[in-house]
């Protein structure tokens, strides 16, 4: 049975009050005009963000006492309010501990504080940022930043021991994190200039709607002589998750906060309770006509245990989701093709984001599972002015880089390169890949095979219908022979599967590998 002492209720000696007192003006109750100021702007004090994101009373704060190094020119009592924690709360918590292990649930927390100087980076706000993250790294501790603010702060007149100060390690520290902890950036507001450098630099970003997301705010960019714009021109959310800086959009701080706490769950284990839907229906969700599309997140939503599925980059690079889910409470990386987008063909966009994701989930040891259904790689002129080569030569080169299991389940098209991209460079390399009976397969889409390898005997019928039929007909036999119970009669697949079997079959597989 665990014991906990208590204090009792007695006279306590004046540096003690002191002590008191002076954590105290760090706090929401003697910052009250600080606080109502957020509130009429609709936003949360830095403070409220940390209750919500951690388990209650499990915050163990590093730094309470800095202020801005602005002694010299300010009242030092004054300092201690309107700088309190020279505008950045650091410290250690536990997140989701009611879902998981007790270590696994530990995590090192950043926010940056609006309500001081506007967020501002500091001399003693970077010490705060430094320490904490060695801290991660030598705990082996996933952080969440909450990263609103406006860049350098360049009024901290106490330090007269730096020119530009460009020797600071806060930027390489929180950097070099990368592949060794999972870093969460969390932003509502403006995030200008050396904040968005840390939030670009995370491995997933959540912003709000009410965001403005920019390497440089209005002052730096009328300084530079590049023109006059208010701060909600430049790099409003809509935008930058367009454009892919966005990982998941949310309502308002509450949302990213909720949204952050189930981002970090992924990577802190199994959980024990768990639903899943009628697998029955995935038998049914593939349309008899090849030719029509289906919605595949419906499939996702379906295979995945009940709530679990949270998608990532949702509206870049459309043909390819990517995102995490649970399989019987044991988390999960997918990728899957979106064959309402560009007929699911892989575009230098969706090559790109499926590499990084990729990359990240093989850093932090998560499985992964690719749903399968492609023409190829998108081509032509316009793929080709996109850097189509380099971005989708990516995918095989992060493909032959993972460590973690892959299992490949084939919906309907495993066509060419494409496909061959989606299950890590190979068919060969899945820990297992299966087929739904839809499943097809060529090295090539079959009508382009079609066209290509009958040429001649196409060009010879002069009669259109006709030259229709024979096309029609060749097709079909290609589809016979490229049919998923043949690719798996000649072992290009490990097996044909009832789509209702598909979890299991995920899991076993899983299982074999050691996961």
């Amino acid at each position: 049975m665990r014991k906990t002492c208590y204090v009792t209720d007695q006279p306590i000696r004046p540096e003690l009050v002191a002590l008191q007192e002076r954590i105290a003006r760090t706090l929401d109750d003697e910052r009250a005009e600080a606080r109502e100021r957020r509130h009429q702007r609709g936003n949360r004090t830095a403070r409220e963000n940390l209750a919500d994101l951690v388990d209650e009373g499990s915050f163990l704060e590093y730094g309470q006492l800095a202020v801005a190094a602005q002694r010299s020119r300010r009242d030092y009592l004054e300092l201690q309010s309107a700088t309190a924690g020279d505008g950045i709360i650091t410290g250690t918590a536990t997140i989701n501990a009611q879902f998981t292990e007790p270590a696994r649930s530990r995590a090192a927390v950043i926010v940056n504080d609006y309500a001081v100087l506007a967020g501002t980076q500091g001399f003693f706000h970077h010490q705060k940022l430094d320490r904490i993250c060695e801290v991660a790294e030598a705990q082996n501790l996933p952080v969440v930043m909450y990263t609103e603010g406006g860049g350098g702060r360049p009024g901290d007149t106490d330090v007269t021991i730096q020119i530009a100060g460009l020797n600071l390690k806060s930027f390489r520290a929180w950097a070099h994190l990368s592949g060794k902890v999972p870093r969460i950036a969390v932003n509502n507001g403006y995030c200008f200039a050396g904040n968005a450098a840390l939030f670009g630099c995370a491995d997933f970003t959540i912003a709000t709607r009410q965001s403005w997301i920019g390497m440089a705010g209005p002052a730096m960019i009328e300084g530079g002589g590049m023109g006059v714009f208010d701060p909600r021109e430049i790099g409003p959310a809509e935008e930058q998750h367009r454009n892919g800086v966005i990982d998941i959009l949310a309502e308002d701080e509450a949302d990213a906060t909720r949204l952050a706490r189930q981002l970090l769950s992924y990577f802190q284990g199994p959980v024990a309770e768990w639903e899943c839907a009628d697998q029955a229906v995935l038998r049914d969700i593939i349309p008899e006509d090849r030719r029509w599309a289906y919605p595949v997140r419906r499939v996702i939503e379906t295979l995945a245990d009940t709530g679990s599925f949270l998608e990532l980059r949702r509206v870049y690079g459309r043909s390819i989701i990517t995102g995490f889910i649970r399989l019987a409470g044991k988390p999960v990386a997918l990728i899957a093709n979106d064959c309402q987008q560009l007929g699911g063909a892989v575009d230098a966009e969706a090559s790109d984001k499926a590499a990084r994701f990729l990359q990240i989930c093989n850093a932090f040891k998560l499985p992964v599972l690719s749903l399968t259904d492609t023409p190829g790689f998108m081509v032509g002129p316009a793929s080709e002015k996109a850097a189509a080569v380099r971005r989708m030569s990516s995918l095989f080169v992060t493909g032959a880089a993972l460590t973690v299991p892959l299992v490949a389940i084939f919906l309907r098209k495993g066509y060419g390169l494409g496909a061959m991209a989606m299950t890590a460079g190979s068919f060969a390399a899945p820990v297992y890949a299966a087929s739904w009976p839809t499943g097809e397969f060529g090295g090539m889409g079959l009508e382009g095979a079609v066209r290509l390898g009958y040429r001649k005997e196409l060009e010879a019928v002069e009669d259109p219908a006709e030259r229709d039929t024979l096309f029609n007909r060749l097709v079909t036999e290609l589809y016979e022979l490229g049919k998923a119970t043949e690719a798996a009669s000649y072992l290009e697949i490990d097996a044909v599967i009832d789509p209702a079997d598909t979890r299991e079959v995920v899991l076993a597989a899983l299982r074999s590998a050691g996961h």
